[in-house]
């Protein structure tokens, strides 16, 4: 049986008619830069969401980039951010000639500890930026605590977590901007690149539109020095029809993880050979499932042979990537994140996934664990 990672062919056959018909749209309307979808994408994400603003940009890259940018960030500058997480969470800061502060995760999470903040800060540290790992949110309290307590800004990547709550509140709503990714594998995917910074902060808003467009107001005028971060029209018409399916691919998803748990337990796997990340908060969007094994890559391998889908978020964290090296870091400075890259393996989580492909995962691995070493 073949159970891919993600399977967004299933997924475009259910919607098919309504996404055919909204580019048809915008292929005969020839207006294919920032066109009248993008503004509507904007104010549903941002409602969506709990934010007075939302702001289309070119990628989630971009808009952790703009948002930083927005914020003042530059030279010299110190941002506190997680070791563990896809590399733009990092290399946007870098990109500023900004430093990059690298800070364990929660064990139990995977998300940024809190615990660990504080003895990081330094006079240049100038934000936070906590990611919603997995599609559940940071532990924001003690975060945003730690950064009224330093004057400190707070940036939300919650590119894997449209949707998920924090004791009531949205992710992308809880810092000073919160930025989001289109890419096509997120749960909010589009046909390509793209990605949206929320505000509720109408100057910084207005700063972020001003630099997603060369830093020009108006047209050919230029006061500050922006980038060509603008979103395509094609892609949020693609996310507008999206966007009206994202809580019913969040309830499969939560449903898949449900029945994984179940498989699981029911086949002894829990918790000598499988382990589940903790769930605290509100609500998880499960942009992954993701368990915690022995002879991860073994068991990778194996399942590939499978023809089941499994990927590694994520085989190195960033304290100890080559691009950082100058910056000093070593093997045992982050030690919960340095044990999670070495044992943690993704599992296919999306919304059509069906009960027997579930049943066949969970066999697979129990299988591999009953070999013979």
């Amino acid at each position: 049986m073949q159970v891919p990672l993600l399977d967004l062919k299933a997924q475009y056959q259910t919607i098919k008619p309504e996404i055919d018909a909204a580019i048809q749209q915008v292929v005969e309307s020839q207006y294919f830069i920032m066109g009248p979808a993008v503004a509507e994408l904007e104010t549903r994400v941002a409602q969506y969401c709990g934010c007075a603003h939302g702001i289309g940009i070119s990628s989630g890259t971009d808009a952790l980039l703009i948002a930083l940018m927005a914020l003042g960030i530059g030279a010299n500058d110190e941002v506190i951010v997680p070791t563990y997480t896809f590399f733009a969470t990092a290399g946007s800061v870098s990109r500023l000639s900004a430093k990059p502060v690298f800070v364990d995760m929660e064990p139990d999470t995977y998300n940024l500890n809190p615990g660990a903040i504080e003895r990081s800060i330094t006079a240049r540290t100038k934000a936070i930026i906590p990611v919603h790992l997995f599609g559940q949110c940071a532990d924001m309290d003690p975060i945003r605590s730690i950064a009224r307590k330093h004057n400190l800004n707070v940036i939300e990547d919650a590119a894997q977590a449209i949707g998920a709550e924090y004791q009531g509140k949205k992710a992308g709503s809880m810092g000073n901007a919160g930025c989001f990714s289109f890419f096509p594998s997120k749960n909010l995917g589009g046909f390509g690149d793209g990605g949206m910074v929320l505000t509720n902060n109408a100057d910084l808003a207005e700063k972020i539109r001003v630099l997603r467009s060369h830093g020009s107001k108006p047209k050919y005028h230029h006061k500050i020095v922006g980038g060509n971060f603008r979103l395509d029209t094609l892609q949020a018409a693609v996310l507008l029809v999206k966007l009206k399916y994202l809580d019913s691919w969040t309830a499969a998803r939560q449903k898949n993880a449900k029945d994984y748990d179940a498989l699981f337990q029911d086949a002894g796997l829990l918790p000598d050979r499988v382990r589940i990340p903790a769930r605290k908060q509100t609500r998880h969007i499960f942009n992954q499932y993701v368990i915690r094994v022995e002879r991860r890559d073994a068991l990778q391998t194996y399942l590939k042979e499978k023809e089941v889908g499994a990927e590694i978020y994520y085989p190195v964290p960033l304290h100890l990537q080559e691009c950082f090296a100058a910056l000093g870091y070593k093997e045992g400075d982050c030690p919960a994140a340095e044990e999670a890259a070495g044992a943690s393996l993704a599992l296919p989580i999306y919304p059509e996934l069906t009960l027997e492909q579930k049943q066949y995962v969970v066999n697979c691995i129990r299988t591999f664990y009953e070999l013979p070493t």
